[in-house]
């Protein structure tokens, strides 16, 4: 079995990052072992150099594999450039065992909130997904904005701009599961053979009305998929259970 810890939305920074729970989160997700942690977005709050080096210090402390993509507030003021330079590709694959493949997306656009893949990215996305049909791998793609609107996060404004050619090209290459974050809000939607989930917010003070801070488990098997959503602090509860041959 392998396990993927997601996380999302640190929004590291003097104002709006919970040191606190931040730190309660890393002791539990450290306990889980998973094989790897997936962070979808939004490490800092501003894109600064200084956040990023704050962030880049926290990350440090999970014991398993991170891989994380930029959200809109790392590509802020530079951060676009300072991401590379201290937390890794923007964009990546990568392959878990035998049958299992994880595709990294760059969603964001320097200063502006909005989504966008555009098209090299999502030719290049096309390419590493053909291989994974013919290899009939086990697909993840990990990306910061929604490619479906979320529910409880009020007027609709920061979906990808792209968001129907790229949900086109993951449903019909039968991506397993997507994974997204920006809203702060967890999440699951089931289009078609494909499962759309999207994390809370991590450790951040950004929550909307009684939603708390969390991250998604999910314990993929040979024959069925497992996501739990984890409270920081408290309580986990099976959040969806699909069998594997109908993904």
């Amino acid at each position: 079995m392998t396990v993927i810890a997601h996380i999302s939305d640190l929004h590291c920074s003097k104002s709006d990052f919970d040191e606190e729970v931040f730190m309660q989160a890393v002791s539990e997700i450290n306990h889980l072992k998973p094989d790897m942690i997936v962070l979808t977005g939004d490490i800092t709050n501003n894109g600064y150099y200084v956040e990023f080096e704050q962030a880049k210090e926290y990350l440090g402390l999970f014991e398993a594999p991170l891989f994380a993509v930029p959200g809109n507030h790392d590509a802020r003021n530079l951060g676009y450039q300072t991401f590379e330079e201290l937390i890794g590709e923007k964009s990546w694959k990568l392959t878990v065992g035998d049958n299992l493949t994880v595709i990294g997306l760059d969603s964001s656009s320097p200063d502006e909130n909005r989504g966008h893949i555009g098209n090299p990215q999502h030719m290049w996305l096309e390419h590493q997904l053909d291989e994974c049909v013919i290899n009939e791998n086990f697909s993840v793609v990990a990306l910061h904005h929604h490619v479906i609107s979320i529910p409880q996060t009020g007027r609709e404004r920061n979906v990808l701009s792209d968001a129907g050619d790229i949900l086109k090209t993951l449903t019909t290459h039968e991506v397993d599961l997507i994974l997204s974050g920006h809203k702060h809000v967890p999440n699951i939607w089931k289009i078609n053979d494909t499962v759309v989930v999207n994390a809370g917010s991590l450790c951040s003070t950004k929550l909307r009305g009684k939603i708390k801070n969390s991250y998604n488990v999910y314990n993929i098997s040979d024959d069925e998929i497992e996501i739990f959503l984890n409270y920081v602090g408290g309580e986990k509860f099976l959040f969806g259970k699909y069998p594997r041959n109908s993904l």
